[in-house]
């Protein structure tokens, strides 16, 4: 079959296409604004990611169009889908109807951690025996791929996301999905493009609860309010807690440093070393080995697994160090995720300062509902600088006068390169953050570092 993907660089639709390969179908697809790492992925594998939307991609006519819910009426290639009557569906109809019902559906929702989270359940998978079927909304570095089909009848782990499914079905993407067991790692306000507040997003959850089976399991965070408030409206399935309260089944000890923090499970204690850093990626952690052993992995299969991880691309990803200045990549666009981020980092000991580059470019972003958020989310800094799209409809000049560090604004990423490069010094971390291609700033950021220090980056410090 020949299938071609509307929207194919997205992370989600990317990882579509290479199932979809995978399983023996000819993909094609079209998108704009292409950019790695998605675009490299799908090059490896043989997949035309295309260069703008046009009616002459849908020649030969393909035998189906899956539409990712980037696209909107009025896109030339929507258009003709509709006029010429060209069998078209949903990526998340898709993936239903095609890989999860003959699998084990393991599901990781929630507002932040997803990517990072779902990495690690399926690694701890993996590293156990299962080779489970995957699609992750970045590039795991331990697997090397976003998505893989698996094997039929076993487990798949998916990265459930609450944003729409497409311009044709508003429902959120995980009510697709049937988990046998779903994670809920945390839930606050999102996406202000399609939802009017945070109860709009309780209930998009609460719908996907309503779908795990009595004879499956819920992994919850414990101290959540809204997800409380999600399950307090009905839940039938078995609910495994997680957290550091004492009535969670899944407890982080105290004590916990960035190299190992203590679990407690209902089947005993275990202590994990890990690479990792922050609060955030060990209640992550917890939350994975929870997932896994609904599915009969052990504490000590998990925390070996978790000892050889590696955070995803763009999770605080080091692209590379010149004369002892990391330039990290991550992908935080919301005020919460930025400051999970920075006080992870902080907390690693560093003789230089934490700088950070932000882009707000998130729809949420665009719309400046988290604007009065954004100063604090940077307090971990020493120091910001926000960079000023053309397409945001408000001034970031306001956010770095309410800052609690020095913070800077810039309008132009040749300026923000320039400054970056005269103002860093050694053992400085430079970490920018962007849920988009901000303009290949990294890999520009390093070149001019390498033509001031005449040294040659390497990827760690």
């Amino acid at each position: 079959m020949h299938i071609h993907i509307l929207g194919i660089c997205g992370t989600f639709m990317g990882s579509l296409a290479l199932l979809a390969r995978e399983l023996g179908h000819r993909v094609t697809g079209s998108d704009k604004g292409v950019y790695p790492p998605m675009s490299t992925q799908l090059a490896a594998h043989g997949i035309d990611a295309g260069h703008g939307f046009d009616a002459a991609n849908l020649q030969p006519r393909p035998d189906l169009v899956i539409i990712g819910n980037a696209l909107s009426r009025g896109n030339v290639e929507v258009e003709t889908v509709l006029n010429e009557r060209i069998p078209y569906t949903s990526g998340p109809q898709w993936l239903a109807d095609n890989v999860l019902q003959k699998r084990r559906v393991l599901a990781v929702a929630g507002t932040h951690g997803k990517t990072t989270t779902a990495s690690m359940l399926a690694w701890i998978l993996e590293q156990a025996g299962l080779s489970p079927g995957f699609l992750i909304g970045g590039i795991p570095r331990n697997l090397g791929i976003s998505a893989r089909a698996g094997a039929a009848g076993g487990v798949f782990v998916i990265e459930a996301d609450e944003y729409d499914t497409a311009f044709f079905d508003k429902r959120s993407k995980f009510v697709h999905y049937l988990p046998d067991v779903a994670v809920l790692n945390n839930l606050e306000f999102d996406h202000a493009d399609i939802f009017s507040d945070l109860a709009a997003i309780e209930r998009q959850f609460h719908h996907l609860v309503r779908l795990v089976p009595g004879n499956g399991q819920l992994v919850v965070a414990d101290d959540e309010d809204a997800l409380s408030r999600v399950l307090e409206m009905g839940s039938w399935s078995p609910v495994a807690r997680f957290g550091r309260t004492t009535h969670a089944q899944w407890r982080l000890a105290d004590g916990a440093d960035d190299r190992h923090f203590v679990v407690s499970a209902p089947e005993g204690e275990v202590v994990v070393w890990w690479g990792m850093s922050g609060e955030h990626n060990r209640r992550n952690a917890l939350a994975a080995m929870a997932a896994a052993s609904a599915v009969g992995v052990t504490l000590e299969q998990s925390a070996g697994a978790l000892a050889t991880f590696a955070s995803p691309r763009r999770r605080q990803e080091v692209r590379g160090c010149v004369n002892d200045i990391q330039v990290i990549d991550d992908f935080a666009h919301h005020p919460t995720a930025i400051a999970m981020t920075l006080e992870g980092l902080r907390a690693v000991p560093s003789s230089g300062r934490l700088i950070s580059v932000i882009e707000p470019r998130s729809n949420t972003m665009k719309l400046g509902t988290m604007k009065a958020r954004l100063p604090e989310s940077v307090a971990s800094a020493d120091e910001v600088y926000w960079y000023q799209p053309a397409m945001l409809g408000w001034s970031v000049a306001e956010v770095a006068q309410a800052c609690p560090v020095p913070a800077h604004v810039m309008t132009t990423t040749e300026q923000l390169i320039e400054v970056l490069v005269d103002q860093a010094r050694p053992g400085d971390r430079i970490v920018i953050m962007s849920n988009g291609g901000f303009d290949n700033i990294h890999e520009r950021l390093l070149k001019a570092l390498e033509q001031r220090h005449g040294q040659t980056a390497h990827a760690e410090a």
